[in-house]
């Protein structure tokens, strides 16, 4: 399986090497344009993964339910299952004691 960034680079070789539109390049490779052409629209969440790391280094033991409570105090609010998606792509699960 390719992934989409590696076929937008092909679409895009194609175009500048070989001279041809988009729409070409996309036939040729098989891919659909407007997957080529999808860019995201997802809010830039620095400011909320800077503050769940530090929290997450100040209360260690401290799971994403109750640093969604902390959050939610300092007035960073947003869906719970959202929290968790960075929570994970963060890596803070907390550790199971022995």
């Amino acid at each position: 399986m390719v992934t989409l960034a590696a076929v937008r680079q092909a679409v895009a070789h194609l175009r500048d090497a070989h001279g041809v539109s988009e729409r070409r390049a996309c036939s040729v490779l098989e891919a659909d344009r407007s997957s080529v052409r999808y860019r995201s629209r997802r809010p830039d969440d620095g400011e909320i993964r800077t503050r769940l790391r530090e929290l997450s280094r100040q209360r260690r033991w401290f799971g994403y339910r109750r640093l969604h409570l902390l959050l939610a105090r300092e007035g960073l609010v947003m869906n719970q299952k959202k929290l968790r998606r960075l929570y994970a792509e963060e890596k803070l699960q907390v550790r199971r004691r022995p």
